[in-house]
Order: structure tokens, then C-alpha cells, then sequence
């Protein structure tokens, strides 16, 4: 027969409490990759305040890189970042997938005042060679 385990000695863990941040001004993040999309809103510092991506609601497989999935992901997390007290944005764009636009368009239809828009996407000034080319 097993033993039972030893009582603990009356000590309760005490969790604190997250406190809301309201955070007036935010950077989205938009990466959008063949496969899927992904929004992260950031605060000016760089920590992260919500995010979203087309998997995570719900697209599976090719689904999750089209415009309509990056629009719905944008939707999401622009809202709250609303929620958050954030009303403008700076968006950063990287990747080459097809939920570039629609993301940006999602954020400024939800009431988010988009300030700038760039093109982060990362290009090799001749660093690695590219993999060969698909024969399909």
C-alpha cells in the first residue's frame, strides 16, 4: 500500500495581481510568411502587449496564408490593443506572404491611427546562397 503524501505546512502561494497597462502609442509587427501570418503590438520599448496569427484562430493548413486569415488576425489583436488605451501605431512589415496589405488595412479599420508604415523584410546584401530552385 503507498503512503500518502506529507501535508504542507500551511504556506498559500500569493500571486500578484497583472495590473493593466494603458499604453497610448504601440508598433504592430506583421510578419507574413507563405504559410501563415502572424500581428504582435508592441509597446514603444519593445515589450509585447497582444498579439494574433491565423493559426491561432482557428485557419488550418493553406488557408492560414491568405489575405482573409491576415485580415482576421489583424482584426483580433488590433482590438486588444484598444482595449490596452492604445489609439496610434507605427506597423513594421516583414515577409513576402499575401496578408501584407489586408493586415495593415484591418488595423486601421478598427480605429488604430497608423502612422508609418515599413518594410522590415530582411534581404541579404550576397550572404547565403538561396537554395536551389523547386522543380514541381
Amino acid at each position: 500500500m503507498a503512503k500518502p503524501a506529507p501535508a504542507k505546512a500551511g504556506k498559500k502561494k500569493v500571486f500578484k495581481k497583472k495590473e493593466r497597462r494603458t499604453v497610448p502609442s504601440g508598433v504592430v509587427h506583421i510578419q507574413a510568411t507563405f504559410n501563415n501570418t502572424l500581428v504582435s503590438i508592441t509597446d514603444p520599448d519593445g515589450k509585447l502587449v497582444c498579439w494574433s496569427s491565423s493559426g491561432s484562430l482557428g485557419f488550418r493548413g493553406s488557408r492560414k496564408g491568405t489575405p482573409f486569415a491576415a485580415q482576421q488576425a489583424a482584426l483580433r489583436a488590433g482590438s486588444a490593443a484598444r482595449d490596452h488605451g492604445m489609439r496610434s501605431v507605427e506597423v513594421r512589415v516583414k515577409g513576402p506572404g499575401a496578408g501584407r496589405e489586408s493586415a495593415v488595412r484591418a488595423l486601421a479599420s478598427v480605429g488604430l491611427e497608423v502612422r508609418h508604415i515599413k518594410d522590415v523584410t530582411p534581404i541579404p546584401h550576397n550572404g547565403c546562397k538561396p537554395p536551389k530552385r523547386r522543380r514541381v
